[in-house]
């Protein structure tokens, strides 16, 4: 199974945001990585592969499908999409809207599989104490891991999350973002997930996009990405490419 996007384009009104946004294949059991920066068209990427936008040209195939050409719920079966912000009913408990999120597609009936299978899902994602509070009670954090879990608990074969540790300490970045990886592998699944900080991009993803003004200017393993000249091109910011004690890669990045 892969995934690859070819000419999109998308504007709000006069304001073109995707521009020819054209990336190669990503393959099943693989955690992309999709950096950039600030309105460079990330989210919008996301939505347009979700379904959520329609693009002014181009098209996003999956495994041999134009996915423009499914049904909205065959979409919505395929893709699933973590969006930057949680919107949840906040009168509705934790337990609640993951158990909502895991009968989306598959009816409403519960039944003890699916109590079981939510209550693990919450344990997993280090949240089952929150359980039984409303969605209002949440910190920004806690909001942001439960946004996570709804997705995790769905079973896709593509898995977009946009910014899913921008309100997290750096405990709980590694701990989602491992828990995003080994999810994508365990099921063979396509996982790509937009990301700020480039550190945590090298050490999680296989494959890095760098989008720059609507556009991928880079892609492929994160040495080859991160030691291009459009890094620093990108974020205007001289970049320096290390090698830590576990041979991972570290970003250290000046200001010209």
């Amino acid at each position: 199974m892969t995934l690859f996007a070819t000419d999109l384009t998308f504007a709000y009104d006069s304001r073109r945001v995707l521009s020819g946004t054209s990336f190669n294949a990503l393959h099943r059991g693989e955690l992309t990585a999709l950096i950039g920066p600030n309105a460079s068209g990330k989210s919008t990427l996301f939505r347009v592969i979700a379904g959520l936008l329609k693009p002014g040209t181009g098209m996003v195939n999956l495994n041999g499908t134009d996915l423009s050409t499914l049904s909205t719920r065959k979409r919505l079966r395929r893709v699933c999409f973590m969006p930057q912000f949680f919107a949840a009913n906040a009168a509705l408990r934790v337990f609640d809207v993951v158990m909502m999120a895991r009968k989306n597609l598959a009816g409403w009936r519960v039944n003890a599989e699916d109590m079981e299978a939510v209550g693990a899902a919450l344990h997993d994602a280090g949240i089952g104490h929150l359980s039984e509070a409303y969605i209002s009670e949440l910190s920004g954090g806690q909001s942001q891991m439960v946004s996570v879990a709804q997705a995790l608990i769905r079973q896709a074969d593509v898995y977009l999350f946009d910014e899913p540790t921008s309100a997290l300490d750096l405990h709980h970045q590694l701990d989602v973002l491992g828990r995003i990886r080994d999810r994508v592998r365990e099921r063979n699944a396509i996982g790509i997930v937009a990301l700020h900080d480039l550190n945590l991009a090298a050490r999680f993803a296989d494959r890095l996009l760098l989008l720059r003004a609507g556009q991928i200017r880079a892609e492929g393993p994160p040495r080859f990405v991160l030691n291009s000249p459009e890094i620093g091109q990108t974020y205007g910011v001289d970049i320096h490419i290390t090698t830590g004690p576990k041979e991972d890669l570290v970003v250290h990045a000046y200001a010209p």
